[in-house]
């Protein structure tokens, strides 16, 4: 029988024989393919190119395995090898940019006037298209059976000499973000970031990642050869995920339930937003504010763990690799012994997040949720744990953006909150309502008011929590500056609408810019 057809009629019990008897691969055969790439690798770092168009002498500072042979996920008799190439012509991603092109053509014209040198039977050699553009050709040695393709990317080397396993500064990835480029334009950069990211991870999720592989490459990529398909990296990517959250990093789990996990997980796909903070976090505001905006994006969501340019589950026809996913469950693989469905790990479709709340009078607290929970159950925790009897109002506000009310029949994700994130809580008692107050620096606060209340006393609200007093509040809505006199009414100002809070006095501004 195929190979191609031995997983699905393989019982989820011999999961684990399967990938070690058909993908993982040979060792011997495996060494004579890095041999052999090992000598394009000494020929990139020994040459010097000659710079055209602009470009002084290009060097090599480095040669970097990628892909599957680089992080040790390699399939049985792969063929294809990814070299990452560090050149000392980037000097910023503007100028990987801009030089790209140029320092593709000077390395082919290279390769193809010293093939001598190589000592290998080079072939096909070409420029392909790509995010970003790549060198490939193949090779063929006397003890290789097949010809081995190979790509090569160039490269700013933006992590500077050495990768460290702490976080990289900051700046880097604000530079990244500043360059604004095509999404993974420059993610080879961060290439050893990726590469680490699996490399040192235990044996046995790697070889669930090659049974993940496998199945994507037989039973969709396969069959479904024209489709616009999602990258592997982003299967590779969602098993990580799934091992982590579901056994909690356990170097001991079962393949069967990986799997069922993995393809219940991949049903769910527009629910899925997928993203790590190992290399870069929210506390840096144009990397936080840049990473918040990519995950209110439509989903799949799962930004690279090394570059948060790159969402590399967008676009793809992920509703054919849903239907292949729903077959899978289907199949042996996905049975036990007593013909029994494999139960599958408790996997949320997101992280839970940290909610910070905060409320006029008492220090913050906060609590654990999940971005599909719905808010009424945030209310429900807020009043088991810390006794609100009131009705709650919670609101929250983005940076630059207006306060939003969260309605009890929404969850978080609705409003794209997928990270730790801060709200206020207000409290209201029958018949009062709550507005906003957006103060001159961008913030906006909620107030408990009664419709009937004069505007007077909202303005008094306000300098007792704010500290601005009555006669220097301007209050404004919907372009009309509001009377001391009237009531919320004559306005017809309505339960969660925004009023603008102005000044009328000179002098120092009592709300400064954050």
């Amino acid at each position: 029988m195929a190979l191609a057809e031995e997983l699905y009629s393989t019982p989820a019990a011999r999961l684990d024989s399967f990938v070690s008897q058909w993908l993982q691969p040979n060792r011997e055969w495996k060494d004579e393919v890095l041999e052999a790439v090992q000598t394009v690798e000494q020929f990139l770092r020994e040459e010097h190119f000659q710079g055209e168009r602009g470009l002084d002498q290009v060097r090599v500072l480095k040669v970097v395995k990628v892909g599957s042979f680089g992080n040790g996920t390699v399939l049985r008799n792969t063929t294809e090898v990814e070299l990452v190439v560090f050149l000392s012509c980037f000097r910023s991603f503007q100028e990987e940019a801009k030089y790209h092109q140029a320092v593709l053509s000077l390395i082919w014209k290279h390769m193809w006037r010293c093939q001598d040198l190589l000592a290998l039977g080079l072939e096909d050699l070409r420029v392909t298209q790509g995010v970003p553009d790549a060198l490939v050709f193949t090779i063929q040695t006397k003890r290789t059976m097949e010809p081995i393709t190979v790509t090569t990317v160039p490269a700013y080397r933006a992590l500077g000499a050495s990768v460290p396993n702490s976080r990289p500064p900051p700046e880097v990835y604000a530079s990244l973000i500043q360059a604004h480029r095509y999404p993974g334009m420059f993610s080879p950069s961060f290439s050893e970031l990726q590469r680490n990211f699996v490399k040192h991870r235990p044996t046995k999720l790697k070889s669930f990642l090659r049974l993940v592989k496998h199945w994507y490459q037989q039973y969709v990529q396969a069959r479904c050869p024209r489709a616009n398909l999602p990258p592997l990296y982003a299967l590779e990517l969602l098993t990580i995920y799934a091992w982590e959250m579901g056994t909690q990093e356990s170097e001991q789990f079962r393949l069967d339930e990986g799997l069922a996990t993995v393809m219940e997980l991949l049903q769910d796909y527009e629910l899925l937003c997928i993203y790590w903070t190992k290399h870069y976090t929210f506390q840096h505001p144009v990397v936080g504010d840049f990473v918040r905006k990519q995950l209110k994006k439509k989903r799949p969501i799962i930004l690279d763990p090394a570059d948060p340019t790159y969402n590399v589950a967008e676009g793809g026809r992920w509703d054919i690799v849903a239907q292949r996913a729903c077959q899978c469950l289907k199949q042996d693989c996905c049975y036990d012994s007593g013909e029994n469905a494999v139960p599958s790990w408790n996997v949320q479709r997101a992280r839970d997040i940290q909610v910070t709340v905060e409320q006029c009078g008492y220090s913050d607290f906060t609590i654990r949720a999940n971005p599909y929970e719905s808010i009424k159950k945030m209310k429900e925790k807020i009043q088991q744990s810390w006794g609100f009897y009131g009705l709650q109002r919670l609101s929250f506000q983005e940076p630059g953006g207006e306060r939003q009310l969260l309605s009890s029949r929404c969850t978080l994700a609705h409003y794209g909150l997928f990270s730790d994130t801060r709200i206020y809580l207000l409290e209201t008692i029958s018949p009062e309502i709550q507005v906003f107050i957006k103060h001159p620096d961008g913030e906006s606060h909620a107030y408990a008011v009664h419709p009937k209340s004069f505007i007077l006393a909202l303005k008094q609200q306000i300098e007792d929590k704010q500290g601005l007093p009555v006669q220097q509040q301007e209050l404004e809505y919907r372009g009309q500056v509001l009377q001391d006199w009237l009531d919320l009414r004559h306005y017809s100002i309505q339960d969660s609408s925004t009023l603008t809070l102005s000044e009328i006095k000179a002098g120092r501004p009592l709300f400064p810019s954050r």
